[in-house]
């Protein structure tokens, strides 16, 4: 169920639409909340307007200017002009689609007089899934198995020839399609107005529909400045809906560069996060590696690449990430031909980016894994160095200092070797994941390895569960979860990628 936005109870609303309303009080000078209107009661009278006691009002006449909210008519169309404008200025504030898709229908609602709604957009494959106000899940589930043309939205999501309006005023009644007469009695729905969200221009159509509790139609003031906000929401709307999907295709394409799956090896077991900041947002791109060598040993490696010329910075991205995707092919490339020495790899990958990328530089750790025996030989490039964890605590291992590829005019590093024990895990991270430990580096590296060696036993000894703790331990208070790549949730990441490759020794 998505969630109005929150500067909707602050607008200026009109009165929720009940039988007791004449079609003229429509009490511009009051802001009630968008998700707390009471319900529509059935209508009392002959006539769907018809008050409670004493006659209803004169009806206003359809396409009538503005009502009168004052003196004279001027008054009632400045109203509705300001009233139009905070709507669409909240739109246009929204940050996101899910944002906008929010707004949109918090402000539908309080322009109806309504309660609850839901927005449905077009693809080429279909429809997406709908977006509610009110309703959740089951009962949007329930609302999809109305056929489309026979739905409260029936007409709207054409390519052309779009119905200005689709209403409903009792969906209990017989004129009502049989299936949603069916879905709204279980829904508890009595009434419905439908907009169309899209113009000509705009792509894909969508649509918006809107409930009333009980049998009710709204006047024609009132699906004037709904008419009025959509069309004004639907440029904003689908200028949201591009950037999103924009930005779910770039993140698909970094999921792309890496690993779809670890391999498995006996004797060792794997584990990995790695939460992108988007692009539109960081400087670089990290990856992580896992290789399963043709002699029955393992290449792990860790990096980041960075940089795109002087005054690199957000807008870089991009370009960051597709060439993280050449260095992390390169780098499988040497580990197949010289896995065992993880010095020579690192040094032919100096080479290439400082042949290839000459405006970037690399930061990377590569381990070189014997399973059966348990042994470790690695070596680093400006770094974080990775962190081994046994039952007795949490150790850094130490890689020489070494500057990042392409920095210098000749990289050099020795190799380090290391043996681990049974139940023995090496955890390799980048840059991102220990600035989120600390306020320095190098107080986050330490945080980090505090947060590995504090971890409860079953966590220590799980690979895939010590990742997931090292990321909830890394995000700030009252930060939101973010799907990672390789399974499990992360902290929302700001500028920096977040990676985490964990190898158990069994």
């Amino acid at each position: 169920m998505t969630e109005p936005h929150p500067s909707a109870a602050r607008l200026r609303t009109t009165q929720p639409l009940t039988a007791a309303a004449a079609p003229g009080d429509l009490g511009h000078g009051s802001r009630l909340p968008l998700l707390d209107l009471p319900p529509a009661a059935p209508p009392a009278g002959p006539g769907p307007y018809a008050a409670a006691s004493g006659p209803a009002g004169p009806p206003e006449p359809a396409g009538a200017p503005a009502a009168e909210a004052g003196p004279d008519g001027l008054t009632g169309a400045l109203a509705d002009l300001t009233e139009l404008y905070e709507h669409t200025a909240l739109l246009a504030r929204a940050r996101g689609a899910e944002a906008a898709l929010a707004a949109l229908l918090g402000s539908g609602a309080a322009l109806l007089g309504a309660r609850r709604g839901f927005v449905v957009i077009g693809s080429p494959g279909g429809v997406s899934r709908p977006v509610g106000l009110g309703l959740d899940r089951s009962a949007l589930g329930a609302l999809e198995t109305v056929p489309a043309d026979h739905g409260p939205f029936g007409g709207l999501l054409r390519p052309h020839g779009r119905p200005r309006q689709v209403l409903h005023p009792d969906l209990a009644g017989p004129a009502t399609p049989a299936r949603l007469r069916e879905v709204a009695g279980q829904l508890g729905l009595g009434a419905s107005v439908g907009l169309p969200l899209s113009t000509e221009e705009d792509g894909p159509p969508a649509a918006a529909v809107w409930f009333y509790d009980g049998p009710a139609e709204p006047d024609e003031r009132r699906l004037r400045l709904a008419r009025a906000y959509c069309e004004a929401a639907a440029p904003l709307l689908a200028g949201q809906l591009e950037a999103d999907r924009a930005r779910r295709a770039g993140e698909a394409l970094r999921r792309g560069l890496l690993p779809d799956r670890l391999p498995r090896l006996p004797g060792v077991r794997l584990a990995a996060r790695c939460v992108p900041a988007g692009l539109d947002r960081s400087t670089g791109s990290d990856w992580y590696d896992a290789i399963a060598l043709p002699d029955g040993t393992l290449g792990l490696s860790v990096g980041s690449v960075s940089g795109d010329g002087p005054g690199a910075g957000p807008g870089s991205a991009p370009g960051a990430a597709a060439a993280m995707g050449r260095v992390r092919a390169a780098l499988r490339a040497y580990a197949v031909l010289e896995g065992e020495d993880p010095v020579s790899v690192l040094g032919d990958l100096e080479l290439l980016l400082k042949t290839t990328e000459p405006a970037r530089s690399a930061t990377a750790v590569y381990a070189w894994v014997e399973p059966d025996e348990r042994r470790i030989t690695l070596a680093g490039a400006g770094h974080c160095p990775p962190v081994l964890v046994t039952r007795h605590g949490a150790n850094f291992v130490e890689t020489s200092l070494s500057a990042p590829l392409g920095m210098l005019s000749c990289w050099e590093a020795p190799g380090v070797e290391l043996d681990a024990e049974r139940g023995d895990l090496l955890v390799l991270y980048t840059e991102g994941v220990a600035r989120r430990f600390g306020p320095t580096l190098h107080a986050g590296q330490s945080a980090l390895r505090r947060a590995a060696a504090d971890a409860p036993r079953d966590v220590r000894t799980d690979p895939d569960r010590l990742c997931a703790h090292l990321l909830a331990c890394s995000a700030p208070a009252g930060a939101p979860g973010t799907p990672g790549v390789a399974g499990g949730t992360g902290p929302d990441t700001g500028t920096d990628d977040l990676v985490l490759l964990a190898a158990r020794f069994e």
